[in-house]
């Protein structure tokens, strides 16, 4: 959808409801949103599909937070080292860089795998 494609809504309903009308309307809800499934079901007006949300292996994902994590301490280092104005470990910065790259290859190789 481009940006020409997008309805910009300007119209608003409120309506009252008791905390037993919206349970109910919540359980039968079927999209995210309320708003989208009571267009839907009410003026029959269908949403175009998204990308849905995949499940991600639990385990890719703590990978993915250790390589991320390692990143932050690089960056780190790098922040304080050039603010204390001390000479930087250009090699072993591009070394843990390097081996941060490796990671994701290693990763992405598995993950395209399977």
């Amino acid at each position: 959808m481009t940006k020409q494609d997008v309805v910009k809504r300007q119209k608003e309903i409120k309506i009252r409801l008791t905390d037993e009308e919206h349970e109910k309307l919540l359980k039968l809800c079927t999209k995210a949103s309320l708003a989208s499934w009571m267009r839907e079901t009410c003026l029959g007006e269908k949403q175009p599909k998204r990308n849905q949300i995949r499940e991600v292996d639990p385990q890719l994902l703590r990978q993915l937070a250790s390589i991320g994590n390692n990143l932050n301490q690089i960056a780190r280092i790098m922040n304080q080292q050039s603010k204390a104005n001390s000479a930087i470990d250009r090699i072993a910065v591009i070394t843990a860089l390097a081996g941060v790259e490796r990671e994701l290859q290693r990763l992405h190789d598995d993950h395209k795998n399977t």
